[in-house]
């Protein structure tokens, strides 16, 4: 009668593999399945696997660490955990010399596990756009607030920056109990605020913020290129190129520009 294969029977079978089939078991697999992989072929003694499996434990280890960070980027949120909706506030386009300045109020789930959010600026293009739909999708309610060029021209760029943040929790579904923001404190606002230096990189509901506003204010100033191509807006995003001024000084400004900040070219 045939005996039942023990665990190492079982496991010299695997090892039949082909190494290509196994590098694809290992690049379907979800990160949370990676560890059984290694124990897997923990065994196998082809350096093709062996490669494989060095290559998965520094995968695993970058996600462990990536986990702690965000766990990190928590703290804020958990000190004040009594409250039901925790809103995060940011801002991006202060600096540019056209666009209007944009900001985001983002309220997340306590339980929001979105990994690799951080600061905005610290993200490729490419990372925002993904975690921008992933935040969208995610969150309980998100705002976005927008001053133009004219009223910045006409009431100064920190007081369209707080503007643009009151409109943001305007426009939120739900009143947030309390407001982390990126280092300021909103006058206007009667909601508890604490204003947090770095704030997008150090509170998760911060840094979502600070990239939908991002992404909305790129995606924008890719529209306005369409309408203004000599500016190179697409790619400078209304900051003072070297391209963007050469522009301004050949052609003049357009209606989406800072007339403020560009005292010296007019």
């Amino acid at each position: 009668m045939d005996q039942p294969m023990n665990e190492v029977t079982t496991r010299k079978m695997s090892f039949k593999n082909k190494i290509s089939e196994i590098k694809l078991e290992f690049m379907q697999a979800m990160i949370t399945d990676i560890p059984a992989l290694l124990e897997k072929y923990e065994e196998d003694d082809r350096s093709g696997v062996i490669t494989l499996c060095q290559q998965n434990k520094v995968r695993l280890e970058a996600y462990y660490k990536e986990l702690k960070r965000t766990e990190a980027m928590k703290e804020y949120e958990r000190s004040h955990a009594n409250c039901t909706y925790i809103c995060g506030i940011d801002e991006v386009g202060r600096g540019p010399f056209a666009g209007p300045v944009i900001a985001c109020a983002v309220i997340l789930p306590k339980d929001c596990n979105i990994l690799y959010i951080n600061d905005s600026k610290k993200l490729t293009e490419k990372k925002r756009e993904e975690l921008y739909d992933e935040i969208i999708t995610t969150a309980i309610s998100y705002g976005i607030g927008s001053v133009p060029p004219s009223r910045i021209d006409e009431i100064n760029i920190l007081q369209a920056t707080y503007e643009a943040m009151r409109k943001a929790i305007e426009n939120l579904s739900v009143k947030p109990d309390i407001l982390l923001n990126d280092a300021v404190t909103i006058p206007g606002v009667n909601i508890k605020q604490v204003p947090i230096v770095k704030g997008d990189s150090k509170s998760i509901s911060i840094a979502a913020a600070s990239i939908i506003a991002k992404v909305t204010r790129d995606r924008l100033m890719v529209e306005y290129d369409k309408v203004f191509p000599e500016y190179d807006f697409a790619s400078n995003k209304g900051y003072g190129s070297g391209k963007h001024i050469d522009a301004i000084k050949k052609n003049g400004l357009t209606p989406i520009h800072r007339k403020s900040f560009l005292k010296n070219f007019i």
